[in-house]
């Protein structure tokens, strides 16, 4: 089967479930209150419409028959139906804003849901394969959303336009009817074979817009690095080669568009005059009334406007076109991130030990193992100093243990989340209070200021406390603080939630001997078990057991009590 209608399927399937979920949702009855509203709303417009071409066509008759008092009368009914179709028409605006918007919050929510679920959100940028994720969800749903309810809408109303007016112009003659139908047919298809390209293309710009503005972003954050070591030109010079992809995309859309441009803008034009030539004769021959013209125009050009929606918003339908099959992209790395986590070493909830069964990890560059057949306990309140020659083994334990999918084999089996705390080399801690930084929510009301305040003090911190302006001063910490500052905010962040374990990743290479004594003091103090990840020369007097990792993947389990 065709690789193309293959995708064009799975595609038409995901945007089919998104609807069928929001209206199966918990809000689902409200957005059917809404759309059932909105539909009764179109019909009423539609209705109004018809009434308007008759009024329109009794008007512009009493004009030319020169009937003062039909004029004035045909002049108030016109009148009446204007502020009906305002009325009518501003409620149905707002009603389909409504909606848009209870849909968006719908689907963003589940996006940013399944996004963070499952640590999908570190597996796609993990993996590369899809480029901007946080696009897609923020401006590509909002896209999908809106424009998804406008098309249902036209499609709607168009529909209900072709039943209004078809008997309009029947009525007038059966001629223009065909001539409508034939007219927006062919035109639909040229402006199909014309503007086809443009999916692609919006597609791709997309993503060339994303990634220029990426590129800005990592700049901006970024810029202290930068300047220190001089890399203004290599960045100058990728922030233009992401500017001349975007360039180049944008005129190869612009010169699609101008092609379709010169098709449409006639083919607008031409609705015009075709009626008139169609129907003039017979006014000329005596036939119809002079508001008989004014009438076929009117409905011609509604008849034909609602035959010719693929025309007339072709360039609108190719960019959303390409929203939907990012957001299906989207979805598709979800789903495949998922598969792949699932494949990666065995995790098992162990209660209140730390264990490894035959555990053996390699590296995603060789096949040699970094570490082979590792199979320790760690009981709880065991120290643990992970070490040896092979230092690429110990930040692979740390990360397989958190969960990171690496290549291996074997079973890892871990304590809760709450009693199983990862401290990386480089930790990130998000904007917020201290006291958001160092509580779970639900602890807020329990911990006093006292106790917070002298365990800051106890590792050094006091003055990160006046500079942040207090517990309760929200701050982004990671322009604030140095590294080793962020390190040991981390360090007391885990002494107050007290978890059973705490797995430290090379803690050494950013503390002091001084410092990391120090905190290796503290957490003891507060019976938290810690597995450190350090250097081979680390003092061993604060473990109860080494892991020596050599540099062929074998290991070492020494216990060093007393």
């Amino acid at each position: 089967m065709d690789q193309g209608k293959v995708r064009f399927k799975v595609i038409a399937a995901r945007f089919l479930r998104a609807v069928r979920n929001f209206f199966g949702s918990e809000v689902g009855w409200k957005a059917k209150l809404i759309f059932a509203g909105l539909v009764a709303l179109l019909c009423a417009v539609n209705g109004l419409n018809v009434a308007n071409s008759f009024v329109g066509r009794h008007f512009m008759t009493a004009i030319a028959d020169r009937d003062r008092a039909e004029f004035i009368r045909q002049a108030l009914f016109y009148v009446g139906v204007f502020a009906a179709s305002t009325v009518v028409a501003v409620i149905a605006r707002f009603a389909e804003e409504r909606l848009a918007l209870l849909w968006r919050e719908f689907v963003t929510r589940r996006a940013i849901a399944l996004y963070l679920a499952d640590r999908t959100y570190y597996h796609l940028g993990r993996s590369g394969e899809l480029a901007n994720p946080d696009q897609r969800i923020s401006e590509d749903v909002r896209a999908f959303t809106v424009t998804t309810l406008s098309f249902v809408l036209m499609a709607l109303n168009s529909s209900f336009t072709i039943l209004a007016f078809s008997g309009v112009l029947w009525s007038i003659t059966p001629i223009l009817f065909t001539v409508a139908v034939l007219y927006a047919a062919c035109g639909s298809y040229v402006a199909i074979v014309l503007g086809r390209p443009l999916i692609t293309l919006n597609y791709n710009q997309l993503d060339k817009e994303a990634s220029f503005r990426a590129g800005l972003i990592q700049v901006r954050e970024n810029a202290e690095s930068i300047m220190l070591e001089r890399h203004e030109p290599r960045q100058t010079a990728r922030l233009l080669q992401r500017l001349e992809d975007l360039v180049g995309n944008l005129r190869r859309i612009i010169a699609v568009n101008r092609n379709l441009g010169f098709f449409t803008t006639g083919y607008n034009w031409m609705i015009q005059i075709i009626p008139a030539l169609i129907v003039a004769p017979a006014f000329i021959a005596g036939e119809i009334d002079f508001g008989v013209i004014t009438q076929s125009a009117m409905a011609f050009t509604a008849l034909v406007a609602a035959f010719s929606l693929v025309v007339t918003q072709f360039q609108s339908l190719s960019s959303f076109a390409a929203v939907v099959a990012r957001l299906s992209s989207l979805m598709g790395a979800i789903e495949q991130s998922r598969a792949d986590a699932a494949a990666a070493v065995e995790i098992a909830d162990a209660g209140d030990r730390l264990a490894y069964e035959h555990l053996t990890l390699r590296s995603s560059i060789s096949v040699d193992p970094l570490l082979k057949d590792l199979s320790i306990s760690v009981p709880c309140g065991t120290r643990v100093l992970v070490t040896g020659s092979n230092q690429e083994a110990g930040l692979a334990l740390f990360r397989a243990t958190a969960g990171v999918p690496m290549p291996g084999e074997g079973r890892i089996l871990r304590p809760g989340a709450d009693d199983l705390i990862f401290l990386p080399q480089r930790p990130y801690l998000p904007p917020g209070t201290l006291r958001q930084l160092l509580l779970r929510d639900a602890d807020h009301h329990k911990a006093a200021d006292e106790r917070l305040l002298a365990l800051l003090t106890a590792l050094d911190l006091d003055q990160v406390v006046t500079r942040a302006g207090g517990l309760d001063t929200e701050q982004d910490w990671v322009t604030l603080l140095s590294l080793r500052e962020l390190q040991l905010l981390s360090i007391a962040r885990v002494v107050v939630l007290k978890p059973r374990f705490v797995f430290l990743d090379r803690v050494d290479d950013i503390l002091t001997a001084g410092q990391l004594e120090k905190a290796l003091q503290i957490l003891s103090e507060n019976s938290i078990a810690y597995i450190n990840n350090g250097e081979i020369g680390q003092s061993r007097e604060r473990y109860d057991a080494i892991l020596e990792c050599a540099a062929d993947g074998t290991w070492a389990w020494t216990e060093s009590r007393g």
